[in-house]
């Protein structure tokens, strides 16, 4: 076993989630040979074509990655394992959230503007077609110039934005990809939305966090009634501005928001995540040029971090 790859352990916790042989043919190739490949790239951040012969064909590696970051098996997994903690109490539900920009590498450019729809001629989507038990995966929709695959020019120049929500244990609950220069605050709301830990047993999944801490990029009213209708409690700061604002109302600015300085400080989790998320180097760096194929990379190191937390 080489360093980084699953460990016995790990690959317990996973191997009853993986997808099985569709009804077309025989045998995916070795999960686990191919999730320590892939693995490997992610920590590492090397070219594909440049992984370690142990791990077998890099086409069938990258191929196992593009399908399951499309088809959403990697979300699956992620969702299943955070299902699983918090069914003994494992989480943290004081949730914080905030971003990232990550900066794109130059071979993150040129995706084509009308993604694919199907295989084209002598290709095939993934190493061994219909064996993931559903239909040909083409490209996620959505996918169509800079900014649908989420690149955009900000002040750190090539860039795209994660935007997350993490849970008390600095581990990733809910991911968003944007372009580097869209804001934090209009991005709010949806990445909430994308929290959903699924129950083990009879139930809706949990999709109300106990606690919201964010920072001043948060603190508009849209995101206060938002969490208010929510029955969310928070824990955002007032830009001097709008204290300021409000003041000169007088009695029609309203009361001021209500502020607990000590537990704000918990809010330093989810840049702690975010620390570990970019401890990945093909997370830290984008080099995917589509979107859902560098989400998928995100979410992988998303589920490492649960796995081993």
């Amino acid at each position: 076993m080489g360093r980084g790859d699953l460990t016995n352990a790990e690959w317990d916790r996973l191997e009853s989630f993986l997808p099985l042989g569709g009804a077309r043919g025989g045998r995916w190739s070795d999960h686990r040979r191919v999730i320590n490949g892939v693995l490997y790239r992610v920590r590492t951040g090397v070219q594909w074509r440049d992984l370690p012969e142990r791990f077998g064909p890099w086409e069938t590696v990258y191929k196992r990655h593009r399908r399951w970051s499309a088809d959403g098996t990697w979300a699956m997994l992620l969702s299943r394992i955070q299902s699983a903690e918090d069914a003994v109490g494992g989480i943290d539900w004081d949730v914080s959230v905030d971003s990232t920009v990550v900066r794109a590498h130059q071979h993150a450019a040129g995706a084509r503007k009308a993604p694919a729809r199907g295989p084209s001629k002598g290709d095939r989507w993934g190493d061994e077609p219909g064996r993931s038990g559903v239909e040909e995966t083409g490209s996620p929709a959505g996918g169509s110039g800079q900014i649908g695959e989420c690149l955009g020019r900000s002040r750190g120049g090539f860039t795209t934005k994660i935007h997350l929500a993490a849970d008390g244990r600095c581990r990733p609950l809910a991911l968003v990809l944007t372009p580097g220069h869209y804001g934090d605050g209009p991005q709010f709301e949806r990445v909430l939305e994308q929290v959903s830990v699924p129950r083990t047993g009879v139930g809706r999944p949990r999709t109300r966090p106990d606690h919201v801490l964010a920072d001043k990029a948060y603190t508009s009213r849209k995101t206060r009634r938002y969490l208010r209708r929510r029955g969310i409690r928070h824990t955002i700061p007032e830009r001097l501005d709008q204290q300021r604002h409000r003041k000169n109302r007088g009695s029609r600015g309203g009361r001021p928001t209500g502020f607990d300085s000590e537990r704000y400080k918990k809010r330093n989790t989810v840049e702690r995540a975010i620390n570990r998320l970019k401890g990945f180097r093909a997370v830290a760096t984008r080099y995917e040029k589509r979107a859902y194929i560098y989400l998928g990379t995100v979410t992988l190191a998303a589920l490492v971090i649960w796995l081993r937390t």
